[in-house]
């Protein structure tokens, strides 16, 4: 088992239409022996879409992980003087936190994860899904792919012709980035042809 033994961040944000496909990738890191310890963001708590209710999401995480929810900015600072975490992933990580994370901006529960989790000079893990990853936080992006311990899912453009600006993770990359991660090292590719998976 390739992550057995890992303790794992797994951080989910408010690209709801993207939320359902990682749910299999932390299964796998389950299946895998790491403990996962489930982290969201106040949007994914609390934002009903029509691709879920909140309820919805806190229930299929906590039966995958087996784990309590950290939920709040209180619960995810001690990921940094504890070193709880051997990896964090943020996934699906939207633009709003993209752009959180890259301007030290630390008033969500992800985002101090990401803060504590650097601390430490530990890997974050980040999968994007955002629609202006080649607009206004293609900026940001540039910054986060060149700072030290932090890592991408490869990505691509979801929709060139419809949404030009428009950047998403191929999920079914997620577990061998992780485990790139934990050795400090990025999962190449990085910039792939994204064909839906």
């Amino acid at each position: 088992m390739r992550l057995e033994g890992k303790k794992i961040g797994f951080a989910i944000t408010g690209s709801h239409c993207t939320i359902e496909e990682i749910i299999p990738e932390i299964e796998k890191i389950v299946n895998q022996g790491a403990e996962v310890l489930p982290i969201m963001s106040e949007t994914v708590l609390n934002d009903k879409t029509r691709f879920g209710s909140p309820e919805k999401w806190t229930k299929k995480i906590k039966k995958v992980t087996g784990q309590k929810i950290i939920d709040s900015v209180v619960k995810a600072e001690p990921i940094g003087p504890q070193k709880l975490l051997d990896l964090l992933i943020v996934a699906p990580c939207t633009g709003n936190t993209l752009a959180k994370i890259a301007n030290g901006i630390i008033d969500e529960t992800v985002i101090m994860a990401a803060k504590a989790q650097l601390r430490n000079q530990n890997p974050v893990l980040i999968s994007i899904s955002t629609n202006d990853g080649l607009g206004l936080n293609f900026k940001n992006l540039s910054e986060l792919i060149n700072t030290e311990n932090i890592f991408f899912v490869p990505f691509g453009q979801d929709n060139p012709s419809d949404k030009p600006n428009s950047l998403v993770s191929r999920s079914d990359l997620l577990v061998e980035a992780a485990e790139k991660a934990l050795n400090d090292k990025q999962l190449q590719p990085v910039l792939i042809e994204y064909k839906g998976i």
